[in-house]
């Protein structure tokens, strides 16, 4: 990835992204249906960083890493290696995600906290690692982090087999070591170290959290996925083939971006392209990000 080790001030503050993987191109068609060619050529400011001249979306995976209160934080883990998944694209992966990780600061065995902004696939891969043909606990120090809501909605969920089989590999290691916390989240949000809250975002899950990092009278928001991609600044009605609540999902991008708008929040999109970062301005009747770039 370009701006590879980005990193952004909030305060006293520096967030770190950790670059797991680019997506390919097909993957906005199928995450954003309604994002057409013609929709995203429409808004110039998309390109280059967020679209190509074709109008194809860019997305990639990546956690933010930050240290707050001396607790050492990261902000979920991507898609994992070695892990089997019906997404060709992140089957079975082979990446060098720990030593990037280990290389902005963060060694597996000195993560405390790590934040789960609901339970997908592409978000708690590497929740767990193989050691000898078994997943356990990738950051064996920490403490893992999901709204209650979010986790009692899958309990009594419908899965198919690709889903159970995510929870096998990634969710049910965390709860077996006892290390996988379930947090209430009331409207106001829920702090859960110095500086970090988490708000609800629900829609695109029903128990999804955005989280916000505040330091030295600064704030940042990490967006999870009720924002996959910046073209949904410019039309909030856009939303994800896997929302399981569109109308709700919908609903919360537009308060939130709302509450963002033409302030100096930073957000931190977690699927964003680099440069990742911005902030929320209005546009018309919408809005658009103007980006700010990561230092190194």
């Amino acid at each position: 990835m370009n701006e590879s080790a980005a990193t952004w001030t909030v305060g006293d503050t520096t967030v770190h992204r950790i670059d797991e993987v680019l997506l390919p191109p097909e993957t906005g068609p199928w995450l954003l249906p309604d994002a057409t060619a013609d929709v995203v050529a429409r808004q110039d400011w998309l390109r280059p960083d967020f679209a190509d001249g074709e109008g194809v979306l860019r997305l990639d995976s990546h956690s933010f890493a930050l240290v707050v209160g001396g607790l050492r934080v990261l902000v979920d883990t991507g898609i994992g290696n070695g892990k089997t998944r019906a997404n060709p694209a992140w089957h079975d992966l082979r990446t060098d995600y720990p030593e990037r990780l280990a290389a902005a600061g963060f060694a597996p065995d000195s993560v405390d906290l790590v934040v789960l902004t609901h339970l997908h696939t592409d978000h708690v891969g590497w929740n767990t690692r193989d050691a000898g043909g078994e997943w356990v606990p990738a950051f064996p120090r920490a403490r893992y982090v999901v709204s209650r809501a979010e986790r009692e909605f899958w309990a009594g969920y419908d899965m198919d087999e690709p889903r159970r089989q995510m929870f096998r590999d990634s969710v049910h290691p965390i709860e077996d070591a006892g290390l996988l916390d379930l947090v209430d989240v009331p409207a106001a949000g829920a702090e859960v170290a110095p500086g970090l809250r988490l708000l609800p975002t629900p829609g695109h899950t029903p128990g999804h959290v955005a989280v916000q990092v505040r330091s030295g009278g600064e704030t940042a928001l990490i967006t999870g996925d009720c924002v996959h991609h910046p073209v949904q600044l410019a039309h909030p009605a856009i939303g994800s083939c896997v929302d399981i609540d569109p109308e709700r999902a919908g609903a919360t991008r537009r308060s939130l971006l709302a509450d963002l708008a033409d302030t100096e929040t930073l957000l931190l999109g977690t699927h964003f392209p680099p440069p990742t970062a911005g902030r929320v301005i209005s546009d018309g009747d919408a809005y658009r990000l103007v980006p700010v770039p990561g230092g190194r």
